[in-house]
């Protein structure tokens, strides 16, 4: 009887010993072969002892058949969801596996610039070698389709921002935040609009903000070019702004823009035709949207450039053909 009471003494005593070296070692911080943070990739429907093996190759340093087992003991085996993760030096078994069953994935930033074309967009989000390639060979209709924004021109309606997105995150995913990011911004902005604008939706405004973003990269100048150009739309003035045109010439413009240019008709010609282009010409950003619906209460119809990123106004054609040899001519 003595010798049972002993056996199971000994008993509980290893178990309870097993599990106090287990909750050490859950507790422990975990080492990395080359001491630096690692990516790990865990496939979608992979099992407890295939992302412990992952983990163990991509660089920590874990007996990768002790990981597994833990994994599965949890109860959260799971719960691991598919995706890139970044495990730095010193995590420790219940870490990782907190992490791994919240998907906590690896962020990197991927920047939309304002002022960008949705080509020029579309052109670095394709050479980001972190994102998964899933538009290459699609037209740009097919894009705004597979995004849920068919029949939609693309120009103008990705919000220009840095977006913290998961390692191996689609191209489209990048796309389809950056649309609803616009759409919620304008919005915005619209709402807030002066009652007194000329513009009739929130798609004018789009395009107006568009061209002061193409116009001027001098947040100051923003509203009252705003102001300039609503003006002419109140009046029924050409607006004559080149950025539309060179944007309508898309890849026949070679950095000059000449006085053919300015006189041949077409969509985006703002010297030929009353009113605004047919769409936006840029990606615009909070300001130059804020500028659109709310711009700057002024006189002036004209404005030119100085040279240091500044623009002159002007009321009258005299006093504007005054600024253009002053600062264009140097006269």
């Amino acid at each position: 009887m003595r010798f049972l009471r002993n056996l199971l003494l000994l008993i509980v005593l290893g178990a309870l010993l097993g599990l106090g070296a287990g909750w050490w070692w859950l507790q422990q911080p975990l080492q990395t072969a080359s001491g630096e943070p690692v990516l790990v990739e865990v496939p979608p429907g992979a099992g407890a002892q295939r992302v412990a093996e992952r983990v163990a190759q991509g660089g920590v340093q874990v007996p990768a058949w002790l990981l597994g087992a833990w994994f599965r003991l949890s109860g959260q085996a799971r719960d691991i969801k598919a995706g890139t993760y970044e495990f730095a030096p010193g995590i420790t078994p219940q870490g990782m596996l907190g992490k791994l069953a919240r998907g906590e994935q690896a962020l990197f930033s991927v920047q939309i610039i304002e002022g960008w074309t949705f080509r020029q967009a579309l052109q670095a989000l394709r050479g980001n070698a972190e994102l998964t390639q899933d538009v290459q060979g699609l037209s740009e209709r097919d894009i705004m389709a597979l995004i849920g924004y068919p029949g939609r021109h693309p120009e103008g309606r990705f919000f220009p921002d840095t977006y913290r997105v998961a390692r191996k995150a689609t191209v489209s995913s990048v796309l389809r935040q950056a649309a609803q990011a616009m759409d919620e911004r304008l919005a915005k902005a619209w709402a807030q609009r002066d009652p007194a604008t000329p513009l009739r939706s929130a798609d004018e405004a789009l395009v107006l903000a568009s061209i002061v973003e193409k116009e001027t990269g001098l947040e100051s100048d923003r509203a009252q070019i705003a102001g300039v150009f609503s003006n002419r739309l109140r009046i029924g003035m050409r607006l004559q702004t080149d950025p539309s045109v060179i944007y309508g010439l898309g890849e026949r413009f070679d950095g000059n823009l000449r006085r053919v240019h300015l006189d041949t008709d077409g969509p985006y010609n703002t010297y030929t035709r009353v009113g605004l282009p047919p769409t936006p010409i840029a990606l615009p950003g909070e300001a130059s949207l804020r500028a659109a619906v709310k711009p700057q209460s002024t006189r002036a119809l004209y404005f030119v450039a100085r040279g240091d990123g500044s623009s002159h106004f002007s009321a009258t054609l005299d006093e504007h053909n005054g600024a253009v040899r002053r600062y264009i001519l140097g006269r």
